[in-house]
């Protein structure tokens, strides 16, 4: 298993398993996706030439960070992958606070074991939702 950044070549195939895994609705089509990655400090896992598993966070480099996005195959899914990512993405500055949103069932628990844990000083504003027609 391979963790690095994604080349420009596997867009499609980060897509793909974005689309396959509840995502299309953040990431509409991979021109879109291209554009986040450009954007973002990103990381896959790869085994034997396949993408399955992508992490994508929002930083800074030096106070702030937002992990975005986590997301492993199915098929890949409780065998170290995700935390492998995410370490990968968010351990390579020490003084970046890093922030998510845990909503989705088992988040909560699975990022606990990754030292993170939940604020009552986070605030928010939501985003509106593009017109997807």
């Amino acid at each position: 298993m391979e963790f690095r950044a994604p080349l420009p070549t596997e867009i499609s195939s980060i897509h793909a398993l974005l689309s396959e895994n509840g995502w299309v609705h953040r990431v509409p089509d991979a021109a879109w996706l291209q554009k986040l990655v450009k954007r973002s400090k990103c990381v896959v896992a790869v085994n034997a030439g396949e993408v399955v598993g992508f992490c994508r966070g929002v930083t800074d480099d030096l106070s702030n960070g937002y992990l975005s996005m986590l997301v492993v195959s199915e098929e890949h899914r409780r065998g170290g992958i995700g935390s492998r990512l995410v370490r990968s993405l968010v351990e390579g500055e020490p003084s970046v606070t890093w922030v998510l949103r845990a909503e989705r069932p088992g988040a909560r628990q699975f990022f606990e074991k990754l030292c993170f844990s939940v604020s009552v000083t986070a605030m928010e504003r939501k985003r509106e939702m593009r017109n997807e027609t």
